[in-house]
């Protein structure tokens, strides 16, 4: 009597999919506004918050001058900063903002940060978030 052998092939478990409680930070645009001749000075400054992309465009502000002086915005000509940071890092990067807004002559300023819902390709997200990889 011959006895055969049954072969059951075993499935290995698939790796999970990581999630941002994972190591992944969510990503924010933060938008600066400020005079014009302090767009570079800020572009340095949010570097050293791992700000890895940023660009700046230039504007006109169009509200009346009094309304510009009780704000303490004289100068009309404005730099618009748009950088992306980690959400994690906002808090500090806009505490150290309103410093500099409040200490700085002439560097009076807004900022507010909008949420970035997705980003697609892992390479993307990896230089955006300053996240180093082993």
């Amino acid at each position: 009597m011959e006895t055969t052998k049954k072969t059951t092939k075993t499935r290995t478990p698939r790796t999970p999919k990581k999630t941002a409680s994972d190591g992944f930070k969510k990503l924010k645009l933060l938008v600066t506004v400020v005079n014009r001749s302090k767009t570079e000075f800020y572009m340095d400054f949010l570097t050293s918050f791992e700000a890895n992309l940023q660009t700046a465009v230039f504007g006109k502000g169009t509200a009346h001058s009094e309304t510009l002086y009780l704000l303490g915005l004289e100068d009309s000509n404005k730099g618009v900063i748009f950088s992306v940071i980690r959400e994690d890092k906002v808090q500090e990067v806009m505490q150290a903002l309103e410093d500099k807004f409040r200490t700085l002559k002439k560097g009076k300023g807004i900022a507010f940060t909008i949420p970035m819902s997705s980003v697609i390709g892992v390479a993307i997200y990896r230089f955006l978030s300053n996240h180093k990889t082993n």
